[in-house]
């Protein structure tokens, strides 16, 4: 149970960062945790003066980022009594749902099965003709 506590807390707390790049409309490229590579039609800056001629690229780059809680603050005072039943028998029941039987229990060994005297399939059995 505390693991699954830390895996919460962790990702209620981590910010992170997706950078998407557009090719025009179209969606061409997404990356978390890095930077896009983009699709190579990006157009290059003129190393020179003398072309003053400058043309919009047709691709655009967008990040999405995503912020985490910076203040994490956990009360008991603001649980009800209820929540408190809940919570103790969440606990409880997910707990005892993996323990295991220490041997393997047969509860029918001293069963004796019925004596068949006829087929009962037999019996049931319908015939189309």
């Amino acid at each position: 149970m505390s693991s699954l506590l830390a895996i919460v807390v962790l990702f209620s707390t981590m910010s992170f960062a997706i950078d998407m790049h557009y090719c025009g409309d179209i969606l061409v490229e997404t990356a978390v945790f890095q930077k896009v590579e983009g699709c190579g039609m990006e157009m290059q800056n003129p190393q020179t003066k003398e072309c003053s001629i400058t043309k919009k690229s047709c691709c655009t780059d967008e990040q999405l980022v995503i912020d985490g809680q910076d203040d994490l603050q956990l009360s008991l005072d603001t649980i009800s009594f209820e929540q408190h039943i809940f919570i103790t028998s969440f606990v409880y029941t997910y707990i005892s749902l993996f323990e295991n039987l220490e041997e393997n229990v047969t509860l029918y060994t001293k069963y004796n099965p019925p004596l068949v005297v006829k087929d009962i399939f037999k019996l049931d059995e319908t015939y189309l003709i």
